[in-house]
């Protein structure tokens, strides 16, 4: 009996794989490492090479490691990217679900956590949105993640599968014991990025846009500590095991920072006032985005720990100085 958890060589999923494996659960992880990285995972571990969207190859694993739940992370999550290569992201996002959900029912599978964003909202009046907001993704990032949305549901009607849908916000920080964090090398992450420019690895930060209707002219994200979102993880098949229905929660905390007020954290925390670079705006991006958070709050035992974007970003900056001496040459 064990938990399936896909991209879990990757950010989020090596933070899932730690929880669960600190908890004694069983786990095995699926990764075609394209983003992820096997030395972010505890050695025993199970680990399996390939695709989400390959049905041989998971339905073995299903079969082979007795799966009862699937955690699925794997994605293309680069907003930007997504409306230059559109296609790649339904295909990735959106068929390799497909193909991971046909293989998931058929092995028996019936419980499924569903990785999904805060970009199916799109572009928003409200100060903060509710899981009952509408959904326009205006990215085809967000496009993909919601189609997949509208399978689950089908598919749960269909043919019993129990989901929960989490609606990540903006998701940062570290491992506070430092064994994983985001090692991707080109990621786009505002703290990440800012973090590694306050340690010299780019020569400086740029702020897409500063025109935004927000008090300062930048994005407003609501951005949430990688482990307290694993913890919601944790929370949510906890609930499907009670017995608990199908449901859709946000996963923010509430509150939205600046990109300025990002830069200003990272600048205290490391005590360098790195170069800025103001660019014009990105394709895709909303102007402020913040999670209502009463279901989570009301319907899950989850109270996040790690809520101070000081504490984000102190955790963020700790991993990309560990990270940075990994890969120092010899």
């Amino acid at each position: 009996m064990a938990v399936l958890i896909t991209g879990g060589a990757g950010y989020i999923g090596s933070h899932m794989v730690h929880e669960f494996a600190d908890a004694g659960e069983p786990v095995v992880v699926l990764d075609n490492l394209s983003n992820g990285f096997r030395f972010l995972l505890p050695t025993p571990v199970p680990f399996v090479s390939g695709s989400t969207g390959d049905r041989t190859l998971v339905s073995d694993v299903i079969a082979r490691h007795g799966v009862t739940a699937i955690v699925h992370f794997a994605a293309s999550i680069v907003v930007p990217e997504s409306v230059v290569e559109p296609l790649n992201y339904y295909g990735n996002n959106t068929m390799n679900t497909l193909a991971l959900l046909d293989a998931a029912i058929r092995g028996g599978v019936r419980q499924f956590i569903f990785s999904s964003t805060a970009a199916v909202y799109g572009t928003t009046e409200e100060t903060s949105v509710s899981e009952d907001s509408p959904t326009a993704p205006i990215s085809p990032y967000g496009k993909s993640k919601l189609m997949s949305e509208i399978m689950l549901h089908d598919a749960a009607k269909a043919y019993g599968l129990r989901f929960v849908i989490l609606r990540y916000f903006n998701v940062a920080g570290a491992d506070p014991r430092m064994r994983t964090g985001q090692a991707t090398p080109a990621a786009t992450h505002l703290i990440k990025v800012a973090c590694e420019t306050a340690i010299g690895k780019r020569p400086k930060l740029e702020v897409f846009g500063t025109d935004y209707p927000t008090p300062d002219g930048t994005c407003i994200r609501d951005y949430i500590h990688v482990s307290d979102l694993v913890q919601a993880h944790s929370s949510s098949l906890a609930y499907l095991r009670s017995g608990g229905p199908s449901a859709t929660f946000n996963c923010g905390y509430g509150h939205g920072a600046s990109v300025f007020e990002v830069v200003d954290s990272v600048r205290r925390a490391s005590g360098r006032d790195f170069p800025v670079e103001v660019s014009q705006r990105r394709p895709g991006d909303v102007p402020a985005l913040v999670a209502n958070v009463n279901r989570i709050r009301a319907m899950l035992p989850w109270r996040p720990q790690f809520q101070n974007l000081d504490t984000i970003v102190a955790h963020t900056l700790a991993w990309e100085k560990q990270l940075a001496a990994r890969r120092k040459p010899a």
